[in-house]
């Protein structure tokens, strides 16, 4: 009689795959790994993911998950103030840079150790990257941008580049530019609404 999985297999599962996916990069850790951190059996490993690259997926959508809802904790305070929100997201982000664990952002690691574009963790990391894309856009529309889908890639690239400085240079390095750039981009491409905030 096949065995049943005991409750919260499937979490245990997913914690022990993010640790070690986080310290040493998804293509280092094998199953055996997993199957080691966690205590549970192979047959049982396979019953909840039946593949490696199923296991990073959704690792990845776990972490999508977690992910919003911290930012929606940071920028809740500041509802109906898009560029403070911006800012405050912008300033999440730089504390995750100074936490002495960062080890980089798992969606860019991910998608750089996958170069094959159809890979489902890199599918995953791109839907996340894609979907704070559009959060930065629709924040600098409703901030009164000139111009939302510039305004959201510049911040992009504050955020990539903040997280790529931060992991290799630490937070002292260029990382600790990533806000007071953040907020020349938003004087940049949306003058009235922050003249009318200052006012």
């Amino acid at each position: 009689m096949a065995r049943t999985p005991a409750p919260g297999t499937r979490r245990r599962i997913l914690s022990a795959a993010a640790k070690l996916f986080s310290e040493n990069g998804v293509r280092a850790v094998g199953m055996q790994q997993v199957i080691e951190e966690t205590g549970v059996g192979k047959s049982l490993l396979y019953r909840e993911f039946a593949s490696k690259d199923e296991l990073v997926a959704a690792w990845i959508r776990q972490s999508d998950e977690e992910w919003w809802e911290h930012a929606r904790k940071v920028t809740q305070p500041h509802a109906g103030d898009p560029a403070r929100q911006i800012i405050a997201l912008m300033e999440f982000f730089y504390e995750s840079v100074s936490a002495p664990d960062f080890r980089g952002c798992i969606y860019f690691n991910t998608s750089s150790e996958f170069r094959d574009p159809a890979h489902p963790g890199r599918v995953e990391a791109k839907l996340h990257l894609e979907k704070l894309r559009i959060w930065m856009r629709d924040l600098g529309a409703t901030a009164g941008a000139d111009d939302p889908e510039s305004m959201a890639d510049a911040l992009m690239l504050v955020i990539g580049g903040m997280l790529a400085n931060g992991e290799v240079l630490g937070a002292s390095g260029p990382a600790r530019m990533a806000v007071a750039t953040a907020e020349a981009i938003i004087r940049q491409y949306c003058p009235d609404y922050v003249r009318s905030a200052a006012a």
